[in-house]
């Protein structure tokens, strides 16, 4: 019997390097940065087109109902959606999902493979990508692991290498050794030689080939997880490990724990237009470039500038007499950056956080399960916000100890508990919810429902917030 093919996507990256428009509860594999579908939902494309594969998705815990909304949207069904209580690294996040493919193996059949993906890739030739796993799969099978290696278009300093050894079967080779992010001239050296490939990042593998490599070379990650995996628990979509066995598993990456160790390593060159789109320099270099090597993106106006990219996302950016510059717009910030140094905007983010600036973490729009808030305005004690709540969906029950609110209806219907009180609330309606009250709001209707909210107190902080009841698991 032929072994299962299943795609893991590991979706738990911060994206810091996109700052402004990638933040810490929407990084950059939920955003539309790369095309009109959001970077997961083009890898979760990418899957489809190859026959009989399943698919899994790991995430973090605080990201679980983005990834299952935009998997909905874009009518991808997957297996289950593996939720990770902190970031461990990939060599644990696999390690999950192979305890999880292993589970669902029958005794007569084979283990499955594994197509191991970042949800946050560019791959522009989706055909290339499907041929080279085929060359993978029968490497696969065979008892390999398999990495796709990357045939370089440049001297790239931002990447890890692999250099290949001998030729292993038809379109693949056995791997001589990996080597760390090099300098230019090293990397230039590379790029003449031939036989060094980009490191993807990408993997295919039996699951339990790769378990007891794992166990053989990391035993303390393979307990931390197999641990973590047997306490675990289901909600509908969602597969939730025990935390605190997790927690105690040691940080690391496929490549240390495994792969620099094996004797069973695999590279297949793979040429496909592929980007792990890690600064914003990498949507320039993936971009369509006018005549004078621009990208733009939104509502651009320039003159005098080239070799840049410029992207507006809510309002005209103009600019002048600019050279090798990148300039981002957001609601709420705007990043001005020369294209050879984006690589250190995280120093940007590592100082919003450490200033304690709400910009490291979160947009104006902030996303819910129940649908979404954009703040709006605020001033000493008041905050207005416009809330969007999608047809079906409803706010949990809850009080606050420190602030009123006042609804308005823009569009839409609401149904609202306030108190003993149950309303229907239509366009131009409102209600006014005193401190201390126990409150909640609905939408019953087909339509989205729009609402002006007008927060007053002492304190306006999202954690002010008790919950009695809550249809989404939440706290």
């Amino acid at each position: 019997m032929s072994a299962k093919f299943q795609a893991v996507v590991m979706a738990g990256g911060s994206g810091s390097r996109l700052w402004p428009s990638s933040r810490g509860l929407f990084p950059k594999q939920f955003l539309s940065i790369a095309g009109e579908e959001t970077m997961l939902q083009a890898t979760l494309s990418r899957v489809s087109g190859i026959l009989d594969c399943s698919t899994s998705v790991i995430c973090n815990e605080e990201h679980r109902f983005i990834v299952a909304q935009q998997s909905h949207e874009s009518k991808h069904h997957l297996t289950s959606i593996i939720l990770e209580p902190v970031g461990r690294n990939t060599a644990p996040a696999v390690a999950l999902a192979a305890f999880e493919a292993m589970e669902s193996t029958v005794e007569t059949s084979a283990a499955p493979l594994l197509l191991v993906m970042a949800a946050d890739h560019v791959i522009e030739d989706v055909d290339a990508f499907i041929q080279a796993v085929g060359v993978a799969k029968v490497q696969a099978e065979s008892g390999k692991i398999v990495t796709f290696g990357i045939v370089p278009e440049s001297a790239h300093t931002g990447y890890g290498y692999i250099q290949r050894g001998d030729e292993f079967g038809i379109g693949s080779f056995s791997v001589s050794r990996f080597v760390e992010k090099p300098d230019a001239k090293t990397a230039q050296s590379y790029l003449e030689d031939g036989g060094y490939y980009w490191n993807s990042g990408m993997f295919l593998f039996a699951a339990d080939v790769y378990l007891a490599e794992l166990k053989a070379f990391r035993p303390d990650i393979y307990d931390a997880c197999q641990k973590a995996y047997l306490g675990k628990t289901r909600d509908v979509d969602f597969l939730r490990v025990d935390a605190d066995a997790f927690n105690a598993c040691p940080d690391e990456s496929i490549d240390y724990a495994v792969m620099e160790k094996t004797d069973k390593a695999v590279v297949v060159p793979l040429a496909a237009g592929w980007s792990d789109v890690g600064a914003w320099s990498s949507l320039w270099e993936i971009g369509d470039q006018d005549a004078y090597g621009n990208v733009s993106s939104g509502d651009v106006l320039s003159h005098n500038t080239s070799n840049s990219y410029i992207r507006a996302e809510h309002r005209l950016v103009a600019t002048v007499g600019l050279d090798n510059i990148v300039v981002v717009e957001t609601n709420d910030a705007i990043l001005v950056a020369a294209k050879d140094q984006v690589q250190d905007v995280k120093k940007i983010v590592e100082l919003l956080k450490w200033q304690g600036r709400s910009e490291f973490m979160q947009h104006r729009h902030v996303y819910r399960p129940w649908g979404v808030f954009d703040s709006i305005d605020n001033g000493e004690r008041y905050q207005v916000k416009r809330i969007t709540v999608k047809p079906g969906a409803k706010l949990s029950v809850q009080m606050h100890h420190h602030r009123a609110e006042h609804w308005i209806v823009v569009s839409g219907t609401a149904k609202v508990t306030n108190g003993d009180k149950e309303l229907m609330l239509t366009e131009n309606q409102s209600t006014y919810i005193p401190v201390g009250v126990v409150h909640a709001l609905e939408n019953p209707g087909v339509i989205p429902l729009e609402l002006i909210e007008v927060q007053s107190g002492s304190y306006l902080g999202e954690d002010d917030i008790v919950r009695f009841e809550d249809r989404y698991g939440r706290a």
